[in-house]
């Protein structure tokens, strides 16, 4: 007998630390200490020196630790702490790696307001991000795990790898950053040119800049222009809102990095890839949910679409608001608003009872009350929600999202809000929002596979939406992706399109991604390339062969630049399977496992790879040394069960498939297999009694 399918059905291919340099500061030859920049620039000096962006992180010292070093004691659930000065150096004493009480250093300040983290070093090049905070407005200790505390071995402990600077933070705390890691030791060797976000980290290398003005000081030629910053030269040729937003979503976003160094002032997708609006970051009509930052809200704008950057209500240097209050969103929205500008504007008293309908000056008043709901990151770090949308009580009926109203009227429902509403501005038509169809798509409704389409068709959307409907769509639709998806202008909507194709078979791919491996944005190119990876070039076009190769040495830099994540060698370990390397793909999917126990589809990925080279009982070892470790046991008990049954153990075949069914009582496979088996047994059972 043989079981329904294999184990490799189960696989969707999609070191000890070493010491090393402690992190610090290192010299870079095309970049300028900071105060050569400050010299001269003395206006935007004075704006930035206050500025959360100068004062990201700090060495440690008097002047830059905010928080109580003078025998404070923290204690609460599962979490001890006291934070101590000796020497003239700060120290904290807590549980270490393995739950033992021990003494670190403090290194570096993290952060200014309304917290500061402290980071302490650990061996193999680490910075920790210690998961006690300073509370810069209450002057007091607190943790960033309300919840309850994690506990020491796990990934999300101050010691694991989710705490870590080197991978999670330290590419926007400072300027000129280098991860240095080194995949082998699982190690690293950072060094950055300031541990501040200073004037390079946006306007990039000052090196030449700097000794042109000088050269021309020197000559006596002061109409002289001296040579512009790489930023500099970039806006000149992208100038507009979305090269700013480009810009300062390289730190205010989710995504993932695509090279080991970023270049300030290049084009988003050239550097990094994006997330759209995922479920577990977005609630279904794009309001913030998870921590998000700033840009995936504010590419839904409508003022992102008008052309609005952050500077226009952002001081770039300072970072702090244009105007205070209602004042600054009335620098737009007036009785007699610049149409020439902004040609979507509606002359309007925005500022006026007849619109907030609330007490002039009051809370409720406030245009960012309604427009700009905020939320609590890391305990209490209030942050706005960039989408600056209407609020929409009546999505919170028909799909349960949030709506702003009832921040404030919590005791009030989504129904009163939404008459609320009508009631001052009258009953509107709405078309169909975006969030209704992406919410039928959550919810597996069969009506959403049109609506989505329609969607991914409708250039007025966001592309941010577009892009997000066209992946949730892929998922669920086997059709062709449009071809006018592969092909659009935004660049978000064409990697989106090139990750649907690269799910589909074989002949799809090649006569749809070929095109896109000379993308002009790099997150297009590597995208295209890793949906034709399991190709030889003979299926290729000639033209394409040297395109693709361009495009996976690309891929392979840009896994490279994230191989400390294990989801990342995870990957590593699919593409290496897909070219046939065995050995390769072992590797990353070790690596994968001891960088995160828990990491299951590492864990199956390699017990079928043991499997399919006839290395069974290491296989069975492996998925029953994940047991214990996996918050979801069922697979693991599943593929245990299809082992048994290849080797003909069919008792404990039974067994396994049974505790499989047990705790995933909808899986069909699991039920399918287990009944299979059963039946086998019954019969062999009548046959031995006959």
């Amino acid at each position: 007998m043989r079981l329904i399918p294999r184990l490799f059905a189960l696989l969707a291919l999609s070191a000890s630390a070493a010491l090393a340099a402690v992190p610090q500061a290192g010299t870079r030859p095309d970049y300028v200490p900071d105060r050569e920049c400050l010299g001269c620039h003395t206006a935007q000096a004075g704006r930035w020196a206050d500025s959360k962006h100068a004062h990201a992180m700090a060495q440690a010292g008097p002047r830059t630790v905010l928080g109580d070093f003078a025998a404070a004691h923290f204690s609460g659930p599962g979490e001890q702490a006291r934070f101590v000065r000796h020497d003239g150096r700060y120290f904290v004493v807590t549980e270490d790696a393995g739950g033992q009480p021990a003494e670190f250093p403090v290194d570096y300040t993290f952060g200014v307001r309304p917290l500061q983290q402290v980071l302490l070093p650990l061996p193999g090049g680490r910075l920790q991000a210690f998961t006690l905070a300073w509370d810069t407005g209450r002057k007091q200790w607190f943790s960033l795990h309300p919840d309850g505390a994690v506990p020491a071995g796990s990934n999300l402990h101050w010691t694991g790898r989710y705490q870590n600077w080197n991978m999670m933070c330290g590419e926007c705390h400072t300027t000129a950053y280098r991860k240095g890691y080194d995949d082998r030791q699982d190690s690293y060797r950072t060094t950055w040119a300031e541990s501040n976000v200073g004037c390079q980290a946006c306007h990039g290398g000052g090196r030449a800049h700097v000794d042109s003005a000088r050269a021309l000081a020197h000559a006596g030629n002061a109409k002289g222009a001296p040579v512009r910053t790489p930023n500099q030269a970039l806006y000149a040729e992208r100038a507009g809102g979305p090269a700013q937003v480009d810009q300062c979503a390289a730190c205010h976003a989710r995504r993932t990095r695509l090279v080991e160094q970023t270049t300030p002032g290049a084009p988003l997708l050239d550097n990094f890839i994006p997330d759209n609006l995922r479920a577990d970051l977005y609630h279904a009509d794009g309001q913030q949910m998870a921590e998000v930052f700033e840009y995936g809200s504010f590419r839904q704008s409508r003022m992102y679409q008008a052309g609005v950057a952050c500077t226009n209500c952002h001081e770039p240097h300072s970072g702090a608001l244009r105007a205070p209050g209602n004042s600054l969103c009335l620098q737009c929205h007036t009785p007699t608003p610049d149409t020439r500008r902004f040609p979507g504007l509606k002359a309007k008293h925005y500022d006026a009872p007849e619109h907030h309908f609330h007490t002039p000056g009051s809370a409720g008043a406030q245009c960012v009350a309604c427009h700009m709901p905020s939320q609590n990151y890391m305990v209490v770090h209030a942050r706005r929600d960039h989408a600056i949308r209407i609020p929409r009580p009546d999505l919170t009926r028909t799909i349960g999202t949030p709506n702003a109203c009832q921040n404030c009227h919590a005791d009030k429902g989504a129904e009163w809000a939404e008459a609320a509403i009508e009631r001052h501005h009258g009953k509107h038509a709405r078309p169909e929002h975006y969030g209704q169809i992406l919410a039928a798509a959550r919810r597996g409704e069969a009506t959403a596979i049109p609506r989505l389409a329609a969607l991914i068709a409708d250039t007025t959307q966001p592309a941010i939406v577009r892009a997000t409907a066209l992946e949730t769509w892929a998922r669920r639709n086997p059709g062709p992706v449009p071809a006018a998806a592969l092909a659009d202008p935004d660049p978000v909507v064409r990697a989106s399109a090139a990750l649907a194709v690269a799910a589909r078979p074989a002949t799809e791919r090649l006569a749809q991604l070929p095109p896109l491996l000379t993308d002009p944005r790099r997150a297009v190119r590597i995208t295209a390339a890793r949906g034709l990876v399991d190709l030889p070039d003979s299926r290729l076009a000639p033209a394409s062969v040297a395109t693709r190769r361009a495009a996976m040495a690309a891929l392979t830099a840009a896994r490279q630049a994230m191989a400390d994540m294990p989801s990342v060698q995870l990957d590593m370990a699919a593409i290496a399977l897909a070219q046939r390397d065995v050995t390769g793909a072992e590797t990353h999917y070790r690596r994968a496992l001891e960088r995160e126990p828990a990491l299951q589809p590492a864990r199956l990925g390699l017990a079928a790879l043991l499997s399919a080279t006839e290395r069974t009982d290491a296989a069975v070892e492996l998925l029953r040394a994940g047991l214990a470790k996996s918050p979801a046991p069922g697979q693991l008990h599943l593929a245990l069960g299809l082992l048994a049954g290849q080797q003909g153990q069919w008792e404990a075949a039974a067994r396994e498939l049974r505790e499989a069914v047990r705790l995933m009582p909808e899986h069909v496979q699991a039920r399918r297999n287990l009944y299979a088996v059963e039946r086998y047994l019954a019969r062999t059972d009548a046959r031995a009694r006959e």
